[in-house]
């Protein structure tokens, strides 16, 4: 698989450590609500489809990166820094 890195470029996978997934929310973590605990460390669901990644760019400009791709296919259809992904949803 080539990921394309928006710094690097094109660059072959093994640079990369898949790092979770992107779309999961983190309880308050002032929270004590053990449930909801459990279920953001432990449930985890197996997608088909288009799906939102953390990727890390070890072997290159260790930069992390919020990666879309077909979890059936592996294609990928986007790559961005996650900085900028996790800015652009804050505000």
């Amino acid at each position: 698989m080539i990921i394309r890195c928006p710094y690097c470029g094109p660059r072959d996978v093994i640079e990369f450590t898949y790092q979770g997934d992107a779309t999961r929310r983190r309880p308050d973590p002032a929270s004590s609500d053990q449930d909801a605990w459990n279920s953001y460390i432990y449930d985890r669901t197996n997608p088909g489809g288009s799906h939102r990644e953390f990727w890390l760019h070890g072997g290159g400009c260790r930069q992390h990166l919020v990666i879309t791709r077909d979890m059936t296919t592996h294609a990928i259809s986007s790559v961005a820094f996650a900085r900028s992904i996790v800015a652009g949803e804050s505000s």
